[in-house]
């Protein structure tokens, strides 16, 4: 057996728009993570920027998103990641086997106001630190050590 490192998971979180709910995914995830993951977003139709609310919504929780552009989602981005989180956009992502596939139902925020964006944003937030300790547990090489 390898003395060497594991490489890092990676999770790509697709969005059609690649404007809110991906990117809060990819921010919190890359927050949370201290780079302990390797994080892609990318949308399936980019939105030209992204959603103001959404980044209005991650300051408050005290990540800073607003550099952040959307991209496209390509082929490439699938195929170097080990999960592959979609947010309703349907069959326009492209499947590869040996991924792992998740769909999170979530409200979509465009065209809504920061009130409305805390509750989606906070609802992510739970479920990433959720994929994150099973993502960080499953790529341990000594689970059990203290």
């Amino acid at each position: 057996m390898s003395d060497a490192p594991a490489a890092k998971p990676s999770v790509l979180f697709v969005c059609v728009h690649n404007a809110g709910r991906s990117q809060m995914a990819a921010a919190f995830l890359t927050h949370l993570s201290q780079g302990r993951i390797e994080v892609r977003s990318a949308g399936s139709a980019p939105a030209d920027a992204v959603n103001p609310a959404a980044v209005q919504a991650m300051a408050e929780a005290g990540i800073d998103m607003s550099a952040e552009t959307p991209k496209v989602l390509t082929t490439e981005a699938v195929r170097g990641s080990d999960v592959v989180i979609t947010m309703g956009c349907g069959d326009t992502c492209p499947v590869f086997p040996g991924k792992r596939y998740l769909d999170w139902k979530l409200d979509d925020p465009a065209g809504q106001g920061v009130e409305a964006v805390r509750p989606i944003r906070d609802e992510i937030e739970r479920r990433v630190r959720i994929l994150m300790t099973e993502l960080l547990h499953d790529h341990d090489p000594d689970p059990d050590r203290t």
